[in-house]
């Protein structure tokens, strides 16, 4: 009898070297491995975006199609893996993001494959999309939706847009954050840390209110900062570093992907402090909330739902401020417990990876 056959599309590939859901497909390979699944297991991997093309990664068989899987070739790169996919006989169609399925109906109308879409959060919405753009991305959204057998959401909030907008009920799958922690921590030449510190991890980008946070640090005695993210790719980001790169409190530091040196720096952290106000469940987030530190997140729907509630929120730089000067060791070692304990119920690659498997598994024929 023959296997059935599953696809991962969407990504940069595997192994994950940044992004959500570079990290996602690698531990659904890593799953798909551990557990010995019947299903053959293939990635589809961006060409342009590495310097190796293996035939394999662990279990999972990789395809490399020559174009970015970001920017703006991505939405050909998930069409001509779509095509790519059907030509190989693929049953099921895991679709990471939106930017391919304004090709679902024709997909749809060419083969029986079944089609599981995570649609990542409200991405339209982003300060960075204008215009065409931002129009095309809302119709992509829409095609998603429509023509998918199933639809992801990672977080409660995601659905409820979706529910309340499009009148389909989503599967609300999160992320893993527990491979944050696998690597030994290791220093990083070139960077030297404060004694004690905050930290925030995130890309430079308007909604992810990066500038109020530097504002509240930049205004106030609130300690040290540490801000790791792109500065240099956007105006944006070298606007706020030559702003506030000088002052001798405030850490801006380039962007850092090996896990041995993310790890030493979230390890020196005393506070987490989490800007993101659009997306959906954020995978720096969750992973975290398994270091056990108090988290300050932005005040949104989502950030709520992520932390069960449980964080501490903030709306402005002075309320960041005011918050951070009222913390007191006996409440941020709870917070910093209660974070950890909601990490271990939610957010573990055991706990995702069945149940993206057990979706696939059920889907009608």
């Amino acid at each position: 009898m023959r296997k059935p056959h599953w696809s991962i599309l969407g990504t940069a590939g595997v192994p994950g070297r940044y992004g959500g859901f570079e990290t996602l497909a690698e531990n659904l390979v890593r799953y798909h491995q551990a557990h010995a699944l019947e299903a053959r297991l293939t990635v589809y991997c961006s060409a342009r975006d590495t310097e190796t093309r293996p035939a394999r990664y662990l279990s999972a068989e990789l395809r490399h199609i020559g174009l970015r899987a970001n920017g703006p070739q991505s939405v050909a790169y998930d069409v001509v893996s779509l095509i790519d996919a059907i030509r190989h006989h693929t049953d099921t169609v895991l679709l990471l993001g939106v930017s391919g399925a304004l090709a679902l109906p024709i997909v749809r109308v060419l083969s029986r494959t079944r089609i599981v879409t995570n649609i990542d959060g409200i991405e339209w919405q982003r300060a960075k999309w204008r215009g065409l753009a931002r129009l095309i991305l809302r119709w992509s959204e829409r095609a998603a939706v429509r023509w998918s057998h199933a639809v992801i959401a990672d977080n409660p909030g995601i659905a409820e847009h979706v529910r309340a907008r499009y009148g389909r009920d989503c599967h609300v799958i999160a992320y893993g954050g527990d491979h944050a922690l696998e690597a030994a921590p290791i220093t990083k030449p070139g960077i030297a840390l404060p004694q004690r510190y905050a930290l925030a991890l995130c890309r430079i980008e308007p909604e992810n209110n990066v500038e109020m946070i530097l504002d509240a640090f930049a205004r106030h005695s609130t300690g040290d900062l540490v801000v790791v993210g792109n500065w240099d790719q956007s105006p944006h980001g070298r606007a706020l570093r030559a702003r506030y790169g000088a002052r001798p409190h405030i850490h801006l530091i380039d962007p850092v992907y090996e896990p041995g040196h993310l790890r030493w720096i979230r390890d020196g952290a005393e506070v987490y402090i989490h800007g993101h106000s659009a997306g959906g469940t954020n995978p720096a987030l969750v992973e975290m909330m398994h270091f056990g530190i108090p988290v300050l997140a932005f005040d949104c729907a989502f950030n709520r739902n992520t932390t069960d509630g449980k964080a501490l929120y903030f709306g402005s730089a002075n309320a960041l401020a005011g918050t951070m000067a009222a913390l007191k060791p006996p409440k941020a070692a709870r917070i910093g417990r209660q974070m950890r304990e909601i990490a271990a119920q939610r957010y573990t690659w055991a706990r995702i990876g069945r149940a993206y498997v057990e979706l696939m598994h059920d889907l009608p024929a």
